[in-house]
């Protein structure tokens, strides 16, 4: 179940709508196949019109509330860096469950994307490259100390070539790694997207090194036809 929630779908939970009514779009002009296939499975797809409802700002909410669910990882004053936050539904899920979102004055929770993001109630944004040379100590300085985690839900842009794409977002997460290594503070978790393909063997050796554990997680929210899941760190051995 999602956050003590039915799943979005109807009664079984089966992701359904309850009408059993598909939407079909229309290829528009100057609109590609991909593009139409793209909007289609949106305007389909329960868990974005249940992230209308709930007010989250995209469907990745369910996933981390899920995974939170699962393992407890998000705790009452914890500082939190969501990286690649845009549009925000991580943040979201952070700020409340850590408290930041109704003034917990230990709390921090900050979002880092190169795009704008509208803000948050209990969430602090930094339009910045989490790769400059700088990041680590401008974070510190903003989350007064070390940070307890650190999760992102970065993807590279899709090619159409699984290989490629798979290579490329665990590049984004082998990245995502060396900067949670830089900030994290002892015990901290670290929470990243990643493909299944097999290739993130680099990655998932680092992380052992490093952490307490190292699992894959796939939340019920992950669309079934994707190889999209995360791996969740936790129990961080190092720390500033």
């Amino acid at each position: 179940m999602i956050a003590g929630r039915q799943r979005p779908g109807g009664k079984g939970g089966d992701g359904k709508k309850g009408d059993g009514l598909k939407t079909r779009v229309k290829t528009a002009r100057k609109r590609s196949l991909s593009s139409t296939l793209w909007l289609e499975r949106q305007l389909n797809d329960p868990y974005v019109a249940q992230a209308k409802r709930d007010g989250w700002r995209s469907r990745a909410a369910y996933k981390l509330l899920e995974m939170d669910e699962r393992y407890k990882l998000l705790k009452p004053g914890m500082k939190v860096v969501d990286l690649g936050a845009a549009p925000g539904g991580w943040s979201q899920i952070a700020a409340r469950k850590t408290g930041a979102a109704n003034g917990n004055a230990k709390a921090r929770v900050v979002a880092i994307d190169l795009l704008p993001v509208d803000p948050i109630p209990g969430v602090e944004f930094a339009q910045m490259d989490f790769l400059d040379d700088d990041a680590p100590e401008a974070l510190r300085a903003i989350l007064g100390g070390p940070a307890d985690a650190v999760m992102s839900d970065m993807a590279a842009n899709a090619t159409g070539h699984r290989q490629t794409d798979h290579l490329k977002i665990v590049a984004l997460a082998e990245l995502a790694a060396e900067f949670a290594r830089e900030i994290l503070a002892p015990k901290g978790f670290f929470l990243a997207k990643v493909l299944q393909g097999g290739s993130e063997t680099q990655l998932l050796a680092q992380l052992k090194r490093d952490f307490a554990t190292v699992r894959h997680v796939k939340p019920a929210a992950s669309r079934k036809d994707s190889a999209e899941l995360y791996v969740l760190a936790t129990g961080f051995r190092g720390g500033q």
